[in-house]
């Protein structure tokens, strides 16, 4: 392993709370972080995303609006399990599924190895009625914290790593 850690920011700017990863990304590359890890906003560019994951990382962090029945802005971290090669979608190159990227990935010859996820209840994943482009208010409240989070995720895996 390299021991570097990428951190991929996935969503649409303009569907409302979607744009929570590509907005976490601003506020990421803003922070200190060692230089052995590599935020990326990746935005719905599935395909730059499965190249991205063929990379021998020590650990990928995945942050997207992610609705789990939750107040929006409530923040949610796990390791999700990965489904068998055969029971994903196929990948389609005009949106972002994050389970279709990692069939690509596994079509492409690739394994991604260990994976993190930090969503975000969205408020509205919909087109703003006002045509701008912007989070809510409960979803932007929750960047910091989401932040914090995120270094959280990182000091642990590199104590983890520095252990191994």
């Amino acid at each position: 392993m390299n021991r570097e850690i990428l951190v991929a920011c996935i969503g649409n700017i303009f569907l409302g709370d979607d744009a929570f990863g590509p907005e976490m990304a601003k506020r990421l590359v803003g922070t200190p972080l060692p230089e052995e890890i590599t935020v990326r906003d990746f935005g719905i560019r599935s395909y730059d995303l499965a190249y991205a994951l063929m990379r021998d990382w020590d650990l990928v962090i995945l942050l997207d609006a992610l609705p789990g029945g939750g107040r929006p802005g409530t923040l949610y971290a796990f390791e999700p399990e990965l489904p068998a090669e055969n029971e994903m979608p196929s990948p389609d190159a005009h949106t972002m599924s994050p389970v279709a990227v990692l069939q690509l990935v596994h079509a492409l010859g690739g394994k991604v190895g260990r994976l993190l996820v930090v969503g975000c209840e969205p408020e509205s994943v919909e087109p703003n009625k006002n045509g701008e482009i912007g989070l809510s208010a409960p979803v932007k409240g929750a960047q910091e914290e989401g932040v914090h989070l995120v270094h959280d995720l990182i000091a642990n895996a590199r104590s983890h790593a520095l252990a191994a």
